[in-house]
């Protein structure tokens, strides 16, 4: 065998199991250990404090109910429909005035000057007798008997070309018949008879007609006779407009000045002067003209947006003309004007989106929209305000999607009002931290 000058390889002596162990982790042990102590304490101190909580009524702690949580609205009490109102064909002269019923007032024109307003004065004069003598349904009221006066003051207002009914001594009205007199052909001395039987005298009526009007609000209006025949009965549309609303109260009221013509002792058949009965929804209420007056109607009319029926009041007074039919058949073009502007005016408009209006915010932060779960839409017109009431419910310690908590209301329409998402649970931890 060859000869060499190397020992032979031997293998090292084994690790003495009770020698410390060499680390070879290098120059970034001792950071990375001083890492891991802390990481290690804070574990510890975050057990310590759970098992202090629990030592210490954890238990009662998450069982406690949780707080209701907060929901708030941004609804404003009142909101004005968009847009503006289109142009009304307002009359070049005289005065005109449009409300419709539980919506509230379109507009007007011709200012607050009172001006004479013919036989449409009776309608006043209806208003105090069904006032003071009310009758429904069918009843025809008790009898007006014609006495020689009533017959003398026919006759003398014959010569002055007035609008009349004939009557003779010892006829007897009924409360119904008369008054279809006075607002069909409207009979000037049939006015005149309902003042004197109401009151005795016709000065004692006129304290009732004025009073009247004052507790109406008809700040601008005069009654000095109980027919309009004198030019010193004066008033205004946007007055005429109110006592239109308050006489159509009374159904025996509405009812007779629908009619085309009735049927009244002796004279037998009478008809309806109002020309636009039945046209564009008109159902009344007045007729009036004289030299100084000109043309006027105080009308109501029904108008259809889609299956709501609403009831327009107005008024359109002064109008020129050489005579009465003349003056009432200017009037009549602009009423119908009017109410073709109105009609295409008023309609079904969105007042609230279905937009977030208001939130919903848990005890521990969380948060949901609330919006309502349609749109909301009136009928009006551009520019009208219109009251909102807004109601809600308490959502709870959270919600769900789509949960209802409240609704808002206007016009008699109403929506509810829900949240948009559902909040999400509280964490274990705000539940063990939360204060009592």
């Amino acid at each position: 065998m060859p000869v060499t000058d190397q020992p032979p390889l031997t293998p090292p002596p084994p690790a003495t199991p009770s020698g410390p162990a060499t680390y070879q982790g290098g120059q970034n042990a001792v950071p990375d250990q001083k890492r891991g102590r802390r990481r290690l304490t804070a574990v510890l101190v975050a057990l310590f404090l759970v098992v202090a909580l629990l030592g210490g009524g954890a238990a009662a702690q998450l069982s406690r109910d949780l707080p209701a949580a907060t929901l708030t609205t941004a609804i404003a009490s009142t909101l004005k429909i968009p847009g503006t109102l289109p142009k009304i064909p307002w009359p070049a002269q005289g005065s005109a005035e449009l409300m419709v019923e539980g919506l509230g007032r379109i507009g007007g024109s011709g200012g607050d000057s009172a001006e004479p307003i013919g036989s449409v004065a009776k309608v006043m004069t209806a208003y105090v007798i069904l006032k003071e003598h009310p009758i429904q349904g069918d009843d025809e009221g008790p009898d007006l008997t014609v006495t020689s006066a009533d017959v003398a003051d026919y006759q003398s207002r014959i010569p002055s070309g007035q609008s009349l009914v004939q009557v003779v001594a010892g006829e007897k009205l009924t409360e119904r018949d008369a008054l279809e007199a006075l607002m069909l052909p409207s009979a000037n001395n049939i006015a005149h008879q309902l003042a004197v039987w109401d009151s005795g005298s016709v000065d004692g009526f006129l304290k009732k007609m004025n009073a009247a009007a004052d507790e109406l609000g008809m700040t601008t209006t005069e009654y000095t006779d109980p027919s309009g025949f004198l030019p010193t009965t004066t008033s205004t549309a946007a007055d005429q407009v109110k006592l239109g609303r308050a006489v159509l109260e009374f159904d025996v009221f509405a009812e007779i000045v629908e009619l085309r013509s009735a049927q009244i002792p002796v004279v037998g058949t009478i008809k309806n002067y109002n020309d636009l009965l039945g046209v564009d929804g008109v159902f009344g209420i007045k007729t009036g003209s004289t030299t100084q007056a000109g043309g006027n109607l105080l009308f109501a009319s029904r108008i259809q947006v889609g299956s709501k029926t609403l009831v327009l009041v107005g008024a359109v007074f002064n109008q020129p003309g050489a005579h009465t039919p003349e003056q009432l058949a200017a009037v009549n073009k602009v009423v119908r004007s009017l109410l073709a502007s109105v009609r295409k005016t008023v309609k079904e408009y969105e007042l609230l989106a279905a937009k977030p209006v208001g939130s919903v915010e848990t005890a521990w932060g969380s948060t949901s929209t609330v919006s309502p779960v349609t749109a909301l839409k009136v009928i009006g017109w551009p520019g009208l305000a219109v009251k909102v009431t807004t109601t809600t419910t308490k959502p709870g310690a959270q919600v769900t999607a789509g949960q209802p908590v409240g609704q808002v209301q206007a016009s008699g329409e109403r929506v509810d009002l829900a949240t948009d998402a559902a909040t999400s649970e509280p964490s274990l931890w705000w539940k063990l931290t939360r204060k009592p």
